[in-house]
């Protein structure tokens, strides 16, 4: 690699470091883009942008801040740019019954957000970003909730995530492979599997920005 990349980290909960124990946020350098960006040594720093409860395209108003991803990765590319990478892990909420519940729905809104990545006007002789999809971790069996309706639908996203990297022509990992959701709330992730996400991607991201 030659200067310092840039990396934008474009998640949820899972990126912003949420704990499902204590209901608060991971330690900084618990959180996966943390680790990520210590793992490639000085040769790219690595901004994170997560939000709870955020999807790749569709509204939820359940929150004081948009959670809309479509809608605010314009405004993080135009922030942040140049970039040499997007990396993006999202889906989790899209599977919310009341959000889309479906996979083949979130695999539409990571199509959506890797064309808004790709074709953003950056600027004159300022090339687009590549893009780095990650299938989050599937969602897990609790004593009780909600999500545990979902759990097929998210071992449905990664097949569809992967077809939508070959469709797009971009990168595709599936963090399922190397952390699992904490049987607390069957969602979030606990320290070492956050960790694991980072610790994972460092090999993935050298080679992209060799």
């Amino acid at each position: 690699m030659s200067g310092t990349k840039t990396i934008l980290a474009f998640g949820d909960s899972l990126t912003w470091g949420a704990d499902p124990v204590s209901g608060g946020r991971h330690r900084f350098e618990d959180r996966w883009p943390s680790v990520l960006e210590a793992g490639l040594d000085g040769s790219a720093r690595v901004i994170a942008e997560g939000l709870g409860g955020r999807t790749t395209i569709f509204d939820d108003h359940g929150a004081a801040a948009d959670r809309n991803g479509a809608r605010i990765l314009p405004t993080l590319l135009g922030s942040h740019h140049p970039l040499d990478l997007v990396i993006v892990m999202l889906g989790t909420n899209d599977l919310k019954p009341h959000v889309c519940g479906s996979a083949a729905g979130a695999g539409a809104g990571i199509e959506r957000l890797v064309e808004i990545a790709r074709t953003y006007p950056y600027g004159q002789d300022v090339a687009a970003p590549k893009v780095l999809i990650v299938a989050p971790p599937l969602l897990g069996e609790t004593a009780g909730g909600d999500w545990q309706r979902n759990i097929a639908e998210s071992e449905k996203l990664a097949p569809r995530y992967r077809e939508a990297a070959e469709y797009g022509g971009c990168a595709f990992f599936d963090a399922a492979g190397v952390a699992a959701a904490s049987p607390v709330d069957g969602v979030h992730l606990d320290a070492g599997n956050t960790r694991a996400i980072g610790l994972a991607l460092i090999p993935v991201v050298r080679q992209l920005l060799a």
